[in-house]
């Protein structure tokens, strides 16, 4: 429900800042010129000012290029990721500050008031007010034709929709009648929900706001089949490819669609600051090239790279190595974030009876887990510097457990067959390989979707030990799509990817990836279906420890037990936890690998070490990237 107050008049007088703003150089001409307003006019009244040196940072100067690559059109999204400009987001300590807006208040985790800063502008120069939001919530998210399924989950709460009222221009109030404590990371993830939208521009998309007869016009010169189409076409600011659409983000896609190499150009209306008056970003430009993941390291060899990590796996290093010296940059090793960074997924929805029977006995995925020689991994894929545990939260977490990142992680091959034997499957063919109950071999077919090289060598050190235990692994590549779709429908053995995104979550970070809450978890995926659409579709648990970590999970949301026993989110995430750490229900190979982070030597405030890690963090996000800074950008971008 959307509740209209009376709306204040909107303020429009110069910000009251505490120095003298400085008009960045690469805009000081269209200033002069009267195409762009001067910087003081351009500032939110409180823009959110920087204090660099109390993170050990230094003050930049505006100016450059950064140069860096991606393998595919469609990534030029990782700006949003990078940029990280959200209304709430997560410091360097992973906690939670107010970005975009001004300030928030939270009360009972079920009210949220979100105070929007007073002369915030989009990128266009329009002003961003609540009406942006109303829109996104009356004309597109309750709107039947273009969001059919109606109001997204993350909106609801016990399944019940909030109330939403706009109090004026720059204050907004979400109220639950349920508490809905994921709201605000949800919010800082590295893929956000937008609450809002520029209503100004996407109202010229709009059957309520425009003419049919426009509309028609627009919707056959753009090739779509009606106007709900039209708009979506349109409403795309993840994705980044509408060089139209205005943004509130540092930098502005000056390229479009379909190119090679895609600019983007600093946003002249963004609203963090530095001490000095320095408008951020300090970087003018980003410069993505298009290129196949395969060149990259030598790419970044041969001195066209200033800042790249996606794309890189430890396997380049020598590479990388090589063209340090010649071309000025270093290539950093940060850790990963995600739980882990190889991780086994065995399918307990498998569509084979006699195969899902021996993948749901915790006996067997505890026996798998000990059968993988972790150490031996650790050495030949990263050179020791990996952590070999499970998977489960790292030692940055406040919840890490020495006894759960350890359980069940020590090759000892005699324990793993010993509970092999105790399960029954004690038959053999004449290989050694054990027989399952009705006669055929043990081969566990592991597919990959063959995107990261480290995780097909993992499979072949795997398959070594697990053949100590009677064990074949077969490694199947596949696309990633067709993978998760093979998954989703029941047909996939077992998977290999990445553990939980988020290896370092605190009490407000919600424990859902433990539980059977989407389908994406390729552990369970039926069952997540079946939350996911509250029952339309999948299959409900029939494990207890998997009910036990959907239970959890509700009363990680509510704050208490289903018998009304109150408990701390705390206390629920340790909970969560354990189980894993017992039921094997994910087998994490190693966590904290090296992450290869190409920086050029001349740019600066790029951390020495940090973690790299997608939620929390958005990559370089968590790092502010729009602090980033060359010591002589002339100097850099005639070179370039």
């Amino acid at each position: 429900m959307l509740k209209l107050l009376p709306l204040a008049a909107l303020l429009m007088s110069v910000p009251a800042f505490a120095f003298s703003p400085a008009e960045t150089p690469s805009l000081a001409a269209k200033v002069t010129a009267g195409e762009l307003p001067s910087v003081i006019e351009r500032a939110p009244e409180e823009p959110l000012i920087v204090d660099l040196k109390a993170r050990g940072r230094e003050t930049g100067n505006h100016g450059g290029k950064i140069r860096t690559l991606i393998s595919k059109s469609k990534n030029i999204r990782y700006m949003v990721v990078w940029g990280y400009a959200r209304l709430v987001g997560f410091n360097a300590d992973y906690e939670l500050q107010a970005d975009i807006l001004e300030s928030y208040d939270v009360e009972d985790d079920r009210v949220f008031t979100f105070h929007l800063r007073k002369g915030h502008k989009w990128s266009d120069g329009h002003p961003f007010t609540t009406e942006d939001f109303r829109y996104w919530w009356e004309d597109v998210a309750n709107n039947e034709e273009l969001s059919p399924a109606g109001p997204p989950s993350y909106m609801r709460a016990h399944d019940e929709l909030p109330q939403i009222d706009i109090i004026d221009e720059t204050t907004i109030r979400f109220s639950w009648a349920y508490p809905n404590p994921q709201f605000l990371t949800l919010l800082a993830a590295a893929r956000p929900p937008f609450i809002y939208r520029p209503a100004h521009y996407m109202k010229q998309f709009h059957i309520a706001y425009t003419p049919i007869e426009k509309l028609q016009y627009l919707i056959e010169e753009k090739g779509a089949r009606n106007w709900a189409q039209l708009h979506n076409k349109f409403d795309n600011m993840y994705k980044n490819d509408n060089k139209d659409l205005p943004t509130l983000q540092p930098w502005v896609n000056a390229t479009g669609k379909k190119a090679q190499r895609y600019i983007m150009q600093r946003n002249p209306f963004f609203h963090r600051f530095d001490k000095k008056g320095q408008q951020l970003p300090y970087i003018d430009t980003i410069e993505m090239t298009v290129a196949a993941a395969s060149l990259f390291p030598a790419k970044v060899s041969a001195g066209e790279v200033d800042l790249l990590a996606k794309g890189l796996g430890f396997p380049s290093i020598p590479i990388l190595k090589q063209g340090e010296a010649r071309n000025g940059y270093t290539a950093r090793l940060w850790p990963t974030g995600a739980a882990s960074h190889i991780a086994l997924y065995p399918n307990l929805n498998y569509f084979d009876d006699v195969w899902r029977d021996v993948l749901r006995d915790v006996r067997f995925r505890r026996a798998l887990s000990l059968g993988i020689d972790r150490k031996i991994i650790n050495r030949t894929l990263y050179f020791g510097l990996g952590d070999q545990t499970g998977n489960g939260v790292l030692k940055d977490s406040p919840f890490y457990d020495s006894t759960n990142s350890a359980s069940y992680t020590t090759f000892n091959p005699v324990s793993a067959n010993d509970l092999l034997d105790q399960i029954g499957l004690t038959g053999r063919r004449g290989d050694g390989i054990r027989l399952l109950p009705d006669g055929r071999p043990m081969e566990i077919i592991v597919e990959t979707a063959g995107e990261r090289s480290e995780e097909i060598d993992a499979l072949q050190l795997i398959g070594e030990t697990w053949r100590e235990i009677g064990i074949k692994l077969i490694a199947r590549p596949s696309d990633r799509n067709i993978l998760r779709q093979r998954a989703y429908s029941g047909l996939t053995m077992m998977t290999v990817g990445k553990g939980w995104d988020n290896g370092v979550p605190s009490a407000a970070t919600s424990p859902m990836a433990l539980a059977p809450t989407v389908q994406d978890t390729m552990t369970w995926p039926k069952w997540g279906q079946h939350f996911q659409t509250m029952g339309q579709s999948g299959s409900e648990p029939d494990i207890d420890e998997a009910k036990q970590l959907l239970d959890l999970y509700l009363a990680w949301q509510d704050g208490q037990m289903a018998d009304g026993e109150p408990v701390t989110r705390a206390d629920i995430w340790q909970k969560m936890l354990t189980i894993h750490a017992e039921q094997q229900y994910i087998i994490g190979v190693i966590s904290r690998a090296p992450q290869p982070v190409v920086v050029s030597n001349k740019l600066r405030n790029v951390p020495a070490k940090g973690l790299f890690t997608w939620d929390p963090g958005a990559d370089f996000g968590v790092h502010r990237m729009d602090e980033f800074w060359f010591d002589d950008p002339e100097k850099t971008a005639a070179l370039q």
